[in-house]
């Protein structure tokens, strides 16, 4: 499936665009608006940064927490630091694991939710940032040759950004 998305400056520009892509015979169920008033961008189903991040941080904790907690234990069976005496050798053990497993924790949260939230999205963010900003897209899905023809149209309404996207 291809899509082409422009980015026009306000409600009244986009309904033009779809209105001229109507016209020259474009199908309606391929032609979407996303904005205020229109899909949204949940709707339209741009992946949200902020979901990504967080389901990228459970699945890095999923296999760093138990790694911490072992790498912790081991640490301790190692060095033999004893900080709370009263909790004797295999009390401080795994006090040690249990000091590695938030260690862990704590790393698949700043790092797996960083990373997804900074790279996971792709050119969903940029998007989401333009109609945060009160733009509109005009979303054409179909055949490449049917989004060869929406971008000579759209390039008449001087989109802020065109771009065309392949899924395969």
């Amino acid at each position: 499936m291809n899509y082409l998305i422009a980015v026009l400056p306000d409600r009244m520009k986009a309904e033009e665009a779809y209105t001229a892509l109507e016209k020259e015979g474009l199908p309606a169920e391929q032609v979407t608006i996303v904005g205020r008033g229109y899909k949204s961008a949940d709707e339209f189903g741009f992946i949200d940064p902020n979901k990504q991040a967080r389901k990228q941080a459970k699945f890095m904790s999923f296999w760093l927490v138990p790694f911490g907690f072992v790498a912790g234990y081991g640490f301790n069976v190692q060095t033999g630091i004893d900080v709370f005496p009263q909790l004797g050798a295999l009390g401080s053990h795994i006090f040690g694991g249990v000091l590695g497993a938030i260690a862990a924790a704590m790393g698949s949260v700043f790092v797996g939710g960083g990373v997804a939230l900074s790279s996971g999205s792709g050119d969903a963010l940029p998007y989401r940032n333009r109609l945060q900003e009160g733009k509109y897209l005009v979303v054409v899905r179909g055949s490449e040759s049917l989004k060869n023809r929406a971008t000579g149209i759209l390039r008449k309404f001087k989109p802020e950004s065109l771009q065309g996207y392949s899924e395969e």
